[in-house]
């Protein structure tokens, strides 16, 4: 009996454990299989994925172009000058005193040795007057003596010594009406009184107060700046100049007269000048912007500085090329007044894109507008 129940337990033991085999394989099964439909489906998906977003465009970036066009194109040197005068100076007494009498107005033309005001000088005009009649006393005795040793009357000694005294007179007085001319304003150079800084009464002193009556040749004004010694043969005698009045609102073209050789050993700079003719708009002192065009091109291609991007390949910018921004690799030349040249890399027709191009990458969509 034991035995038989022995038999039967194990027999159904066995029976399932078979029994579980089966489900076990069959679930594995079911796995393996639907992995892979699941592997299946993730290739369709990607594939599909990669053909929709093929066809289908993405964001485009908004860009604005200019058309690379060869044109006139010149490269200024831009600095600030001011209007001096070769002939260009304040006439002052060369001794103290009040002024007695103005005889000049403002705008006048003068001669050069025109005396332009006097000034008191009671005491040195009393030293001529009284020179004036010690001289005519001299005068008449050597004549009279001249006319007796004409007859051999007197003697040679008494002649000479009143031809002596005669002359020695006569410079006196010159001596007295120098000194008196130094009391007189008197213009150093012929032009035209530019300003009168002094008035009847007033006590001047060359070496206290500097005030006189300027005088200025009109026919000899010059134009004057200092550039720093880096646009040391940059500029040339001869190039185009325009000056720019700002105050008056006056542009005027000219040339370069004059470029210095030398470099200011504290400023470390040179100077340059433009001579002008008579010109009665312009003054001394006044200010203006001058520009030396010190290169000219006819043909050049040129594209605002602010496009050009520089990297460790060298100077790069973006152009229009279809619905794309394309990098394109230039070398640039002179820049002036916001432009540079494009040497390099550009040709005539590229639509180089001028605004949006900070947020572009090479074969990036754009949109023109």
């Amino acid at each position: 009996m034991k035995r038989s129940l022995l038999l039967l337990f194990i027999s159904t033991t066995i029976l399932a454990a078979c029994g579980g085999d089966d489900g076990k394989g069959k679930n594995d099964a079911e796995l393996v299989k639907l992995k892979k439909e699941r592997a299946s489906l993730d290739e369709k998906i990607a594939k599909l994925e990669a053909e929709v977003n093929k066809n289908k465009p993405g964001k485009a970036t908004a860009v604005s172009i200019m058309v690379a066009t060869p044109q006139q194109f010149n490269s200024f040197v831009e600095v600030q000058a001011n209007v001096n005068g070769d002939q260009s100076v304040t006439a002052m007494p060369q001794a103290p005193g009040t002024v007695q009498s103005i005889l000049v107005h403002t705008g006048q033309k003068v001669s050069k040795g025109q005396t332009l005001a006097i000034l008191e000088a009671a005491a040195v005009e009393q030293q001529i007057k009284a020179a004036e009649v010690q001289l005519i006393l001299a005068k008449q005795v050597y004549e009279k003596n001249q006319r007796l040793w004409a007859q051999n009357i007197g003697s040679e000694v008494n002649l000479l010594t009143t031809k002596a005294t005669y002359e020695a007179a006569a410079k006196q007085k010159e001596a007295l009406i120098a000194q008196r001319n130094m009391y007189k304003i008197i213009s150093p150079v012929s032009g035209t009184v530019d300003l009168i800084d002094i008035k009847v009464g007033d006590p001047l002193n060359p070496a206290m107060k500097p005030a006189g009556i300027r005088v200025v040749n009109f026919d000899a004004l010059k134009i004057q700046a200092n550039l720093g010694e880096n646009y040391l043969g940059k500029v040339q005698e001869g190039n185009p100049v325009n000056l720019i009045f700002a105050d008056t609102k006056d542009t005027m073209k000219t040339k370069l007269t004059y470029v210095s050789k030398a470099v200011d050993p504290v400023s470390r700079a040179f100077q340059v000048e433009i001579r002008l003719g008579n010109n009665n708009k312009l003054h001394p002192n006044m200010s203006c912007k001058m520009q030396i065009a010190n290169y000219q091109n006819s043909k050049a291609i040129v594209v605002p500085v602010s496009v050009i991007q520089n990297t460790a390949e060298g100077a790069l910018l973006y152009i229009a090329d279809g619905n794309k921004a394309k990098a394109v690799m230039v070398k640039t030349g002179h820049n002036s007044n916001g432009m540079v040249e494009v040497l390099e890399g550009l040709n005539e027709g590229d639509r180089v894109i001028t605004a949006g191009y900070a947020d572009l990458d090479n074969g990036d969509l754009i949109n023109v507008e």
